[in-house]
């Protein structure tokens, strides 16, 4: 009963469904890819997997994304004779999945229609699921259980606010969590937590944080001049980064960024949205604003070098590593309005100094640590990000040992990756 209700609820929203993925297709001026999103593989695509026994992994978008880099490049050496399909649901994501070299097959995941995931799963015949952070789609687990596929919840997570809506359902959670064979989880509260909206407490287990398994990468100073010169940013030149910037931020950003320049300061701006279709409104506000702007997809056409007090916004996707290399300070947004935060480790990787705001719910263990050991700075608002700015681009030594202390966090709370492994080999039959 509880999956013909909602199958019945999907179907009765599939105009809307349709309608919303077509305007924003139209929006972003990307393929549309419904077939795909309704289960249908074409057979080109399928050519890459056909006769070769496939590893399906699940990463919603960007941030999931990037986390299981990690683990993907241990399951291609762990089984180098199989496959890997990696599957999104953002273009955003889809676009990233496809720069990476562990993956062999990029797919959009299906819509959560019997039909689709049914078509798409027989079509790609994974001997193992993985899917990262908390994506429970009931009829995909319910087929994947009915073709006795193991799947198994990677990485997870459950947000404060999301833990109080599960709560509340978890009568009905329970029937769909029980076909998950295994949850990786980031925390042990994140342990007690799925456990307490249902999960088998058997199958439960905390193998930490992937995100933490990226490659400390310290940036030369020729590498950063090289960037620099890629972007036609003069070599003297300061660059404040803020990356995954949401509605909200970057006007306090401009603002702020004014003011030290007012203040004969020599500075240069890279903004980058978290939704790169946003751009077209930091266009707008950079025009009100009286900031001299360009985007980086205009870039080639720029032969001159930027000046001090002019910003670069990027409406591409994938080059935030590069911006955040080139930068001699980092704001990580999606944490100065309450959006739950983006990813600070990815700058501290890189030992660059970075700075966040007060909401950092979806990051509350990484947020704890990064604090604990000195690798970056939050502010409780507009005015302590100001004077923290201020302060950390007069004191090189500061950033320096920031930066350094970041890196030195990463290093040392690295092995999440090897944990999830000891997991999910134990459903992977040999070959």
């Amino acid at each position: 009963m509880i999956y013909f209700l909602y199958d019945a609820i999907l179907f009765l929203l599939t105009p809307f469904l349709v309608g919303y993925h077509l305007y924003r297709s139209l929006q972003r001026k990307r393929p549309l890819a419904l077939p795909e999103r309704f289960g249908s593989l074409n057979s080109s695509a399928l050519a890459a997997i056909s006769g070769v026994e496939t590893i399906w992994v699940h990463a919603v978008s960007v941030g999931e994304t990037v986390a299981v880099k990690s683990l993907l490049k241990a399951l291609k050496e762990r089984y180098p004779e199989r496959k890997i399909v990696l599957s999104n649901v953002t273009e955003t994501g889809r676009t990233v999945a496809a720069e990476l070299k562990d993956v062999d097959l990029c797919i959009y995941f299906p819509f959560d229609y019997g039909f689709a995931v049914n078509k798409a799963i027989k079509a790609i015949k994974p001997s193992c699921i993985i899917i990262v952070e908390t994506e429970i789609w009931p009829n995909f687990l319910r087929y994947a259980k009915r073709e006795k596929i193991p799947v198994i919840l990677v990485n997870g997570r459950i947000s404060d606010r999301s833990f109080k809506r599960y709560l509340q359902f978890s009568w009905l959670f329970r029937h769909f969590l029980a076909n998950f064979s295994a949850f990786c989880m980031q925390t042990g509260e994140d342990a007690r937590r799925i456990i307490a909206i249902g999960a088998p407490p058997s199958r439960v287990n905390c193998t930490g944080n992937l995100k933490y398994d990226i490659a400390v990468s310290p940036v030369s100073a020729e590498s950063s001049l090289e960037l620099k010169k890629t972007y036609r940013i003069p070599d003297n030149l300061p660059v404040l980064t803020a990356g995954s910037t949401h509605q909200g931020e970057e006007e306090l950003l401009v603002t702020l960024y004014k003011a030290l320049i007012r203040e004969n300061r020599t500075l240069f701006l890279v903004l980058v949205p978290r939704h790169p279709e946003r751009v077209a409104s930091l266009v707008e506000l950079m025009r009100r604003e009286g900031v001299r702007s360009l985007l980086r997809s205009e870039l080639e056409s720029q032969p001159s070098l930027f000046r001090s007090g002019e910003a670069l916004l990027v409406d591409t996707v994938g080059e935030l590593m590069r911006f955040y290399a080139l930068s001699d300070l980092v704001f990580v947004g999606g944490s100065m309005v309450p959006v739950g935060g983006h990813n600070i480790l990815e700058p501290a990787s890189l030992c660059k100094p970075v700075l966040f705001g007060p909401h950092m719910s979806n990051f509350r263990e990484i947020t704890s640590l990064v604090l604990e050991s000195g690798g970056g700075v939050q502010v409780a608002d507009e005015r302590e990000l100001e004077t923290s700015i201020r302060l950390l681009l007069d004191d090189e030594k500061k950033r320096t040992e920031i930066g350094n202390n970041g890196g030195r966090l990463l290093q040392e709370n690295s092995g999440s990756t090897e944990r999830h492994m000891e997991i999910i080999c134990g459903f992977i039959k040999p070959s």
